[in-house]
């Protein structure tokens, strides 16, 4: 077995990402963060019943005397709830767990920004290891450390920044990911080459055979690529005050049509985060183009790739644009100047542009 990819974010809470088959499994690498005698895994009820028992047996017979507690939610982006918040901190009270505890995140997205908060709130904050099994947590969620649940009138809108004290990626999680998280994951390695490197959209371009048949090796570097852009931009502005920002190309859009549909994604009546990024992204290159800031070539461009991935590029029927509008205005990117939207001067060059008119805003998801 290839030693495994590592990438390092930089900065003041540095940590290390490790990408690679088999890592879930190897019980001193998952121990090597774990400062204290407790530990709570936190995880959900598609990803527990795969990987749970294995991870529990290998930090076992690698810490012996590590107190070991599960805190298993269902899954969805709709658990990702105050409720759900609470009961992983009660499981923390009831584990004793004291302020060199660990709380590791086994899951995907949902499961690490619920698991990342509830870090960032116990005692003021204990460790986190994230343990990524999607490919949209190995990318983005579990690197940067941004945490957060949900309300009802948004996306993330209760969290905190709390860097993880390791990222542990095993690429064989993917082989048992469903075919729709796969592409929803795809969508935010999409994301990368868009805002940060347009050659990087052509090497996607020219490896999505590969990616969608999940070769190991194909998936394994356009993790590592993608991690590398992200740990570049979280080392340079670890509170998105300012480039980091531009993470959130298709994210405004998104957003809006994840939280318009009551986060339906899961149940299948509605798009996953994954896919409304998608969709987000063409809007925020329509957008761009409409406010003559780049050309509508490269909007059909990343259109075009996105398709070949089976991701969607259209709103969905039914929603409104005067109500999607209204939730970009929740936004957490929104500020006094009003909406700002991650945007392009061409592929590959993103930037964060404010006071865009409302008026525009809405032809383009007219359009959409």
């Amino acid at each position: 077995m290839s030693a495994p990819r590592k990438v390092e974010v930089t900065g003041e809470s540095g940590y290390s990402i490790e990408i690679g088959p088999g890592l879930l499994a190897d019980g001193a690498r998952l121990g090597k963060p774990l400062r204290g005698r407790h530990a709570l895994i936190v995880s959900d009820g598609n990803v527990a019943p795969l990987y749970l028992d294995g991870v529990v047996a290998a930090l076992a017979e690698a810490r012996p005397g590590l107190q070991l507690a599960r805190f298993v939610i269902p899954p969805g982006e709709h658990e990702k709830t105050l409720e759900r918040f609470t009961q992983c901190l009660h499981a923390l009270s009831e584990l004793g767990a004291t302020r060199d505890a660990t709380v590791i995140a086994l899951g995907g997205g949902v499961v690490g920004d619920l698991a990342g908060f509830a870090a960032a709130c116990w005692m003021r904050g204990i460790d986190c290891v994230q343990l990524p099994t999607t490919l949209l947590a190995m990318v983005d969620s579990s690197v940067g450390g941004k945490t957060a649940v949900d309300l009802p009138s948004g996306k993330n809108l209760v969290g905190a920044f709390h860097p993880p004290r390791a990222v542990v990626a095993d690429t064989a999680a993917l082989r048992s990911l469903p075919e729709r998280e796969l592409r929803a994951g795809l969508a935010e390695v999409v994301k990368y080459g868009a805002i940060f490197d347009a050659g990087f959209l052509d090497w996607l371009d020219s490896h999505a055979d590969a990616l969608l048949a999940r070769d190991g090796d194909a998936l394994a570097e356009a993790i590592a690529r993608s991690c590398a852009f992200k740990a570049d931009v979280v080392a340079r502005d670890p509170f998105e005050r300012g480039d980091r920002a531009m993470l959130n190309f298709g994210h405004t859009f998104g957003h809006a049509i994840e939280t318009e549909q009551g986060y339906a994604g899961t149940s299948g009546d509605g798009l996953n985060h994954g896919e409304a990024v998608a969709v987000g992204m063409v809007l925020a290159a329509r957008l761009s183009a409409a406010l003559g800031r780049s050309s509508g070539a490269d909007a059909d461009r990343l259109q075009r790739l996105l398709e070949r991935l089976g991701l969607p590029v259209r709103i969905p029927a039914g929603l409104e644009p005067q109500a999607l509008l209204a939730r970009m205005r929740l936004d957490k990117k929104a500020d006094a100047a009003g909406l700002r939207f991650i945007l392009w001067d061409r592929a590959g060059a993103a930037r964060i542009v404010s006071g865009v008119p409302d008026e525009q805003v809405l032809a383009v998801l007219a359009a959409g």
